[in-house]
């Protein structure tokens, strides 16, 4: 994304986005990283990797905002990959944001099969919390 928006500030690809626009964008992103940073904080076992953690009891993480959505790190994620393009004056940025949000999906999705699988406790929590990412929607 910063490579796709640095060409188009460049090339001049895009249209300069009104102040108000990109001063949303910014809360939107900060947000997003308020979000992730929340996640990390409650969650102990929060990694970059997939994987069961039995070497340090590896336990459902319920509290925090994971009472209202499964996997709110990457829906921290999301909501910065969403808004980075205009804050940067780069409509173009929004394909490479596409197909972030693609990988994302698909990983929660992934990540979410194997927590189901093989984490005791993790079945259940998701009748609590049905959200993966965002509430209300998925």
């Amino acid at each position: 994304m910063p490579l796709i928006a640095g060409l188009d500030a460049r090339l001049g690809w895009s249209p300069v986005f009104s102040l108000p626009v990109k001063l949303a964008a910014l809360a939107v992103i900060l947000a997003g990283y308020a979000l992730a940073s929340y996640a990390l904080i409650e969650n102990r076992y929060f990694s970059g990797v997939v994987r069961i953690q039995t070497d340090r009891d590896h336990r459902v993480v319920s509290s925090g905002p994971y009472r209202w959505m499964r996997h709110p790190g990457y829906a921290g994620a999301l909501l910065t990959y969403l808004a980075t393009p205009l804050f940067l004056d780069a409509a173009t940025a929004f394909f490479p944001a596409a197909f972030l949000l693609v990988l994302l999906v698909i990983r929660t999705h992934l990540e979410d099969r194997t927590l189901q699988e093989r984490l005791a406790g993790y079945r259940e929590y998701t009748d609590r919390v049905p959200q993966r990412l965002l509430p209300g929607v998925w």
